[in-house]
């Protein structure tokens, strides 16, 4: 079911920094794989420790993100999380859950791996915004 119009995914993605650097051409292409929902509030997306395969942006609603059982963060519309489960099978961080009944889509791994196999500049954009935000992290005095 298509629960948002093509231009606001586009400026939803255009938001996450792994994108950034997209051409409009290529955020239309993310847009058209990704698949929107809407789940009710107590909805757990994604648990702590489990392997991520999916990218999330959130278009209305609130969730809360918890690591150990502690509430570390909430988020909201225009917010986004996930991104590396795009990258890399690695277990996530912390476990989220909807706050509120939430609105969102979802990119997956698989859709966005068919994507770069047939867009390869999308790959190289992408690899050079993760390696800009390792040099941010890098210099980040607070994750010493």
């Amino acid at each position: 079911m298509r629960l948002f119009s093509q231009d606001r995914k586009m400026e939803a993605l255009k938001r996450a920094p792994l994108f950034e650097d997209l051409a409009r051409k290529e955020l239309v292409q993310l847009a058209r794989v990704s698949e929107d929902l809407e789940v009710p509030a107590g909805r757990v997306l994604c648990e702590e420790g489990e392997i991520g395969h999916e990218f999330f942006v959130i278009v209305d609603g609130e969730i809360e993100v918890t690591r150990n059982g502690r509430r570390v963060a909430t988020r909201s519309s225009g917010d986004f999380f996930g991104e590396i489960a795009l990258i890399e099978e690695i277990p996530r961080t912390a476990t989220v859950t909807a706050k509120t009944p939430l609105r969102f889509f979802v990119l997956t791994r698989q859709a966005f791996a068919e994507m770069i196999d047939a867009n390869p500049s999308v790959e190289r954009k992408v690899l050079r915004a993760l390696a800009r935000r390792v040099v941010e992290l890098s210099r980040d005095p607070t994750l010493a």
